[in-house]
């Protein structure tokens, strides 16, 4: 019979069932033995058929709930048992353990018509023999059909609720397991990030300066002066310290920037975003520009974190994404036909987004970078982000200077 991870409760109701159907055969087989039935013999020969063919369907894999081979198996338990109320009318207890298997086996819709029939035919059975009918001869058949039912179908629904608030204890373990790995994941992200913008901001404009500084002294210095010499070496060991300092920057930088573009990547990100219904396409406009390395972060992070908002919050059909270079500035802008909302109010502008990028985080990458962040929406009209940053002045005239570090 099934044999499901049930508690250990559960495994003891069900050798009380099994020890419940054996005793009250043996006791019909006793009974008729002492009474001196003239089919006592029969009756202790169909009580070990039955006892024998209930050990077969209870040690058998075969029969599981709601199957073909339960309801099989039910219903050869119930032809001997219905012989056995023809020889005995005490066959009639042995309804009892028969309504739980029934309510256990059967789908509900037939499980319940089944036990009213058993305890139908039980009781005509009783009667038919001739024994006193008195009020206990229907009201306990009856009585105990309604608490096999009780019982059975209150524990089904406590093993339900049970089995789904397991099922929830494990979700929540996994989240909880893959909201750590998130966070740690964010903050090592977070701090490469920072190390880079320090690099860059500190080691890597000083290296620049002072390779600038020994250029220009170079310069001034007579070509047979003994300094130039020293001068040249210290200027060569300054650029080989700031190519080192880039590639560390480089090497800090986000994973999606790591092996192309940042038009690469933000082409990456948007195939795969993907939402219900939502169809996200990337365009670029103007001539692209190489872009210090937190230029890249900066535009990256918005358009992940505008992206993050209109997966979770706007319910769109459409996104774009566009990275335009002008002559002195470059923007990004994140354009959605989602619900909006009212800016400054609702659940998007409290929202830290995907790895703690959300309006507010993103307004102040914006600033450090001396640019601007501007949000346009309104319920039922879409909204759309635009992050625009000045090039630094070297890149005005179309020539990667030395702050593309």
């Amino acid at each position: 019979m099934e044999t499901r991870a049930h508690p250990p409760v559960a495994v003891a109701l069900r050798m009380c069932l099994h020890a419940l159907l054996v005793g009250l055969l043996a006791l019909a087989a006793l009974r008729a033995v002492s009474d001196g039935t003239p089919h006592a013999t029969a009756v202790v020969v169909v009580s070990c058929v039955m006892a024998g063919v209930y050990a077969a369907g209870a040690l058998a894999d075969a029969v599981q709930p709601h199957n073909r081979a339960a309801a099989l198996w039910l219903a050869l338990l119930g032809a001997v048992w219905l012989v056995l109320l023809v020889l005995s009318p005490d066959a009639l207890w042995v309804a009892f353990p028969l309504y739980f298997l029934q309510l256990h086996l059967l789908p509900t819709r037939w499980s319940l018509p089944t036990v009213a029939v058993t305890a139908a035919v039980g009781i005509a059975s009783f009667v038919l023999h001739g024994q006193a009918v008195n009020p206990g001869t229907f009201i306990g058949p009856v009585l105990g059909a309604a608490v096999a039912v009780a019982t059975v179908l209150g524990y089904e629904a406590l093993f339900r609720e049970s089995e789904r608030r397991r099922e929830l204890i494990e979700e929540l373990v996994s989240t909880r397991a893959e909201l750590a790995e998130a966070e740690r994941t964010a903050g090592t992200l977070a701090e490469r990030e920072r190390l880079a913008r320090e690099i860059h901001d500190t080691l890597a404009q000083g290296l620049s300066s002072i390779q600038l500084l020994l250029r220009a002294a170079e310069r001034t210095l007579p070509a047979d002066d003994p300094a130039t010499a020293h001068v040249l070496r210290a200027r060569e060991a300054a650029q080989d310290n700031l190519a080192e300092a880039r590639r560390f920057v480089r090497a800090l930088s986000p994973p999606d920037l790591e092996n192309g573009s940042l038009a690469a990547a933000l082409e990456r990100l948007s195939s795969r975003t993907t939402a219900p219904g939502l169809t996200v396409q990337f365009a670029v406009s103007g001539t692209p520009v190489e872009l210090p390395t937190p230029y890249e972060v900066a535009l990256l992070r918005t358009a992940q974190s505008a992206l993050a908002n209109t997966v979770q919050h706007a319910g769109a059909r459409r996104a774009e994404i566009t990275l335009s270079f002008m002559d002195t500035s470059v923007s990004l802008d994140v354009v959605d036909d989602g619900r909006g909302f009212t800016p400054g109010s609702g659940p998007v502008a409290a929202d830290t987004g995907t790895g703690g990028f959300g309006l507010p985080a993103m307004r102040s990458r914006a600033r450090s970078l001396g640019g601007t962040l501007s949000v346009e929406s309104a319920p039922g009209q879409g909204t759309a982000v635009a992050l625009t940053l000045p090039l630094p002045l070297p890149l005005h005239d179309g020539r990667p200077g030395q702050d593309a570090a």
